[in-house]
């Protein structure tokens, strides 16, 4: 094990596209999905004004906002956004399928995060990137390593596919218990949306883009992006208010339902945590008759209730006022209790699962103990996972 930069392994890969770029594949920093290490979209035949090209094999690493943790293995050759550098590895000082997992890693983020420059949209560059230090194991174990981790991205994905089919479990559960929102088929009470629990804005009177003595304190701020990004609940933050920004903005309780009303629209998560949010996102605290998980839930029906309810605003942005027009359908507090219990169950199968597809490459690359634990779950034919959501991918 020897403790090497980045660019001792790697370099830049500079080529232009200087002719027709027909037959691309064009990747943007928007087909990065964070923290995956798969390339899984793209665009093909679009108009575009990109011309970085890139190989098959070489790490495409999304340098804008790198706090969003985008990072994948290119699987063709192609062309891509000025905002991703394009990385290739020195085949006889690493091997290459190792490459992605040294990139994709909370290490080098956090590294290419305090390197950023830029306040609007930080960017990092490669001369920065390549002083990121990092320990290499001997060629041998490189190849033990890079075999284990693709096996075990593989394993990942079969368990993404778990949890997909645990929250359409959980959706179908919902239309059993409750019917559907949008013909309410068992008649309960309808009320409207601001009538069941207090329903606001976010507020920002001042754009921290403006003014950035409104960020860097101890009060959390969560962004659009976090609410769409979230599955039930928003357990972490990338932003803070200072004291200047607390002041200017209003502070919401644990528990909150988050709603955006910008870009994702009706997108929804609950707060883990006392946070601020802007005028993008609808805060929503409910009263003593629907629960949180409910309307969360309820949410996930949103279009189908916006075309039957207002279909004239159903393609365009909504806003507070939409939004409090909406008829509820309000079942039980019981039979609302009873789906929470559920939803607790099934988020806690969720967890296990990504417990099991969780990988720390760090502690893989310092600790011979977690290869031999990764190696003993991914060769495992005996291992299966208590799930309901396993039987239902299995009838669907």
């Amino acid at each position: 094990m020897s403790k090497v930069k980045l660019g001792d392994v790697a370099i830049e890969h500079k080529e232009t596209c200087g002719g027709s770029k027909d037959g691309y594949p064009i990747v943007g920093l928007e087909h990065l999905t964070p923290e995956e290490v798969t390339l899984t979209a793209w665009d093909e035949d679009s108009d575009n004004t990109f011309t970085k090209v890139f190989r098959k094999g070489n790490v495409l690493f999304g340098r804008r906002r790198a706090y969003l943790r985008k990072a994948a293995v290119a699987p063709f050759d192609g062309i891509c956004s000025g905002d991703i550098t394009v990385i290739e590895a020195i085949p006889d000082r690493i091997l290459p399928e190792l490459l992605p997992f040294i990139i994709q890693n909370d290490g080098l983020f956090s590294f290419a995060v305090g390197k950023s420059a830029g306040s609007l949209s930080p960017r990092v560059k490669w001369e920065h990137l390549k002083n990121y230090e990092f320990e290499l194991p001997s060629m041998d174990r490189q190849c033990e390593l890079a075999e284990l981790l693709w096996a075990m991205d593989t394993t990942k994905k079969s368990y993404q596919k778990l949890i997909a089919a645990t929250d359409e479990l959980v959706k179908s559960q919902f239309i059993e218990m409750f019917g559907d929102p949008a013909e309410n088929p068992n008649g309960y009470p309808i009320e409207k949306l601001a009538s069941v629990g207090e329903l606001n804005r976010g507020v920002s009177k001042a754009r921290p883009r403006n003014n950035p003595a409104l960020l860097g304190g101890p009060y959390p701020l969560i962004q659009t992006g976090e609410v769409t990004a979230a599955e039930l609940y928003i357990d972490h933050y990338e932003n803070t208010y200072s004291e200047l920004g607390l002041a200017q903005s209003k502070m919401w309780p644990k528990g909150t339902l988050c709603i955006t009303i910008a870009a994702n629209i009706a997108q929804t998560a609950i707060l883990g945590f006392e946070a601020c949010f802007p005028d993008s996102v609808v805060g929503f605290v409910s009263g003593e008759r629907v629960t949180q998980i409910y309307i969360h839930y309820w949410f996930g029906f949103f279009q189908k209730i916006l075309e039957e309810q207002a279909p004239q605003v159903a393609q365009k942005n909504i806003n507070l006022k939409i939004l409090s027009e909406l008829d509820v359908m309000v079942p039980p507090m019981e039979l609302q209790q009873q789906f929470i219990r559920l939803v607790e169950q099934s988020d806690k199968s969720k967890f296990a699962i990504q417990c099991c597809s969780n990988l720390n490459l760090s502690r893989c690359l310092g600790e011979p103990k977690a290869i031999c634990q990764l190696g003993r779950r991914v060769r495992s034919e005996s291992y299966t996972m208590s799930n309901p959501a396993r039987e239902y991918m299995q009838r669907n």
